[in-house]
C-alpha cells in the first residue's frame, strides 16, 4: 500500500494544492491542470485521512467551491475575449454599410438645399440656452450674416438660413454661440457630409468624409 502522508486540515490541503514557492507557475497553469492536481491531492487526502479525525464536510465543500471559482473565472475570461472579438467584427461590418450615405457630423461647413436658396447645418447644446446665435463666414473668415435662433432646449437642432445674397462660389462656414442668462452654454457646430470610405486600421473606427476629412465614428450624430 502507498505511504502517502495525508494532510489533516483545510489549511494543509490548500498548502499542498498551492505551495507558496509555486506562485509564478500557477499563473501560467491552465485551470484544467489546476483542477486535475487538486482532485489528485483531494483523493490522496481522503484515502489516507485519520479515521479518528476525518475531514469535515464543510471544509471539503469549501475547497471544491474554491477550485470551481478558479476554473469558472478562466472560462469567463475566454468567453469575454471571444465576445469582444465578435463585437469588433460586427462594428466594422456595420460601419462599412454607411459608405455612400449622408451623415450629420461635427464640423462647420454649410450645405445648400437643391435650389440653393437655403443654407443648412445643425448644432448640439449641452444644456438649455436662452439665446443661440449663428454667425456665417466667407472663405476669408469675414462675418457676412448673423442669425439669432432665440431660446433653445438642450440637444440637437437644425439650422436653416436664407442663403439669398450668399456668395455661391465660396465654401461658407458658421459658428455657434449659446448662453443661458449670460452664462456660456457648451455647443457644437454640426454639418452635413457624405461617407467616402471606412478606416478600420487600429482599434478605433473612423470615417473618411467627402468634405470634412477623417472623423472618428463616435463623431457621427446621425446617418441620413
Amino acid at each position: 500500500m502507498s505511504t502517502v502522508t495525508a494532510p489533516t486540515s483545510t489549511s494543509s490541503t490548500a498548502a499542498a494544492a498551492a505551495p507558496a514557492s509555486s506562485g509564478s507557475s500557477l499563473a501560467t497553469t491552465s485551470a484544467a491542470d489546476m483542477q486535475d492536481r487538486f482532485l489528485k491531492l483531494l483523493v490522496a487526502q481522503l484515502s489516507n485521512q485519520d479515521p479518528m479525525n476525518p475531514m469535515d464536510n464543510a471544509q471539503l465543500t469549501s475547497q471544491i467551491a474554491q477550485i470551481n471559482t478558479v476554473t469558472g473565472i478562466e472560462k469567463l475570461n475566454t468567453t469575454l475575449g471571444s465576445m469582444s472579438t465578435q463585437s469588433s467584427t460586427m462594428q466594422r461590418l456595420q460601419a462599412s454599410a454607411v459608405v455612400g450615405k449622408n451623415v450629420l457630423t461635427e464640423g462647420n461647413i454649410l450645405s445648400y438645399s437643391s435650389d440653393g436658396k437655403t443654407a443648412m447645418g445643425a448644432l448640439n447644446l449641452d444644456a438649455p440656452a436662452t439665446e443661440v446665435t449663428v454667425k456665417v463666414m466667407n472663405a476669408a473668415g469675414q462675418v457676412i450674416d448673423v442669425k439669432s435662433l432665440g431660446p433653445q432646449a438642450a440637444g440637437q437642432h437644425d439650422i436653416r438660413l436664407d442663403a439669398t445674397g450668399y456668395p455661391s462660389s465660396e465654401e461658407l462656414t458658421f459658428s455657434v454661440t449659446a448662453t443661458n442668462k449670460g452664462a456660456d452654454v457648451g455647443s457644437k457646430a454640426l454639418m452635413y457630409d457624405s461617407v467616402v470610405s471606412v478606416n478600420t486600421t487600429g482599434t478605433d473606427l473612423s470615417l473618411n468624409l467627402s468634405r470634412n476629412g477623417n472623423k472618428p465614428y463616435s463623431a457621427i450624430y446621425s446617418i441620413l
